[in-house]
């Protein structure tokens, strides 16, 4: 009998561990996407009603931050209602990235966002090794932002990639940055080994692993992004001509930013393989229909 009671207990614990060690699997079939940047890819603050409505369950955000007024817990998943990146941003390329995923991916598909942003920040913000040096010769209100992420943008985006692991599998990274390293030769050089590092230190396979970068308002920095594709070959460039601007022709519209994101979406899905969905019940959109292109096919 007490044979039979041990191999019993033996038997529950192994079916225990077994069980655990599934349920801790992540999902093949929940993409996840890192977003970094400067204020763009924050979402300048406003975020307009219909932004916050209609956003399907199987698109979500890992917060990187909490979120009192939305009882939104760092380190936690939410459906992906903006602002994804902190309290007080407000739409971002991301939102309508995922968005347009999901409205294009199988219904099995879902897709999650974790978006670390540091507004006026140059590329420098995320580089690992030196960023100390450039954070703390930065305004005071920029070092605060840096404070809400611990002190480290860059750590906390790995941070929180890893966290995105234990659930689903990164497809993929965004960037919007650009603006305040207008016109500096080195730019391509500083992101590839900004994605250099987040592949070694998220194991992820540099083959499998686009990375979606957007021009500048108004086609901005195409000369400088145009050179990211020859150093990375996994790079593409996003068009952002005919997505409509703010008056300060820094951020865009409300309206820029969901033509924007779906430009990253329509994207994603072609590298996907995906066929995007034309909903033909909606007028054209202003922008040009046409999808984004590789820049590095198109500057050839």
């Amino acid at each position: 009998m007490k044979l039979k009671l041990v191999m019993a207990m033996l038997a529950a614990l192994c079916l225990s561990f077994t069980t655990k060690a599934f349920a801790e699997e992540p999902d093949p079939n929940f993409y996840v996407f890192l977003a970094f940047g400067q204020s763009n890819m924050e979402g300048y603050p406003g975020i307009q009603d219909q932004d916050k409505k209609d956003v399907d369950k199987r698109f979500q955000m890992l917060a990187a931050v909490d979120f009192p007024d939305m009882q939104r817990k760092k380190g936690e998943w939410y459906d992906a209602a903006p602002p994804l990146c902190r309290p007080g941003t407000g739409l971002c390329p991301a939102d309508f990235f995922g968005r347009e995923l999901v409205a294009n991916l199988p219904a099995k598909i879902k897709v999650g966002v974790v978006n670390v942003a540091v507004a006026g920040c140059k590329i420098e913000m995320f580089d690992k090794e030196n960023f100390k040096a450039y954070a703390s010769t930065q305004a005071a209100w920029m070092q605060n932002i840096v404070k809400a992420y611990d002190g480290n943008p860059y750590q906390k985006l790995v941070d929180m990639g890893k966290e995105a692991q234990k659930k689903g599998v990164i497809k993929g990274i965004l960037l919007h940055q650009g603006e305040s390293n207008s016109g500096d030769k080195q730019w391509a050089t500083k992101v590839k080994g900004i994605y250099d590092n987040l592949c070694k230190d998220l194991k992820l396979k540099p083959e499998d692993t686009p990375l979606l970068a957007g021009q500048l308002v108004n086609g901005g920095g195409a000369a400088m992004m145009a050179e990211l594709p020859k150093l990375l070959p996994q790079a593409h460039i996003i068009d952002s001509k005919g997505c409509p601007p703010r008056q300060d022709n820094l951020h865009f519209s409300p309206a820029g930013y969901r033509e924007f994101g779906k430009r990253y979406g329509d994207e994603m899905l072609k590298i996907l393989g995906v066929e995007v969905k034309v909903d033909v019940t909606k007028p054209a959109a202003t922008a040009p229909a046409t999808a984004p292109s590789r820049v590095a096919a198109a500057t050839n």
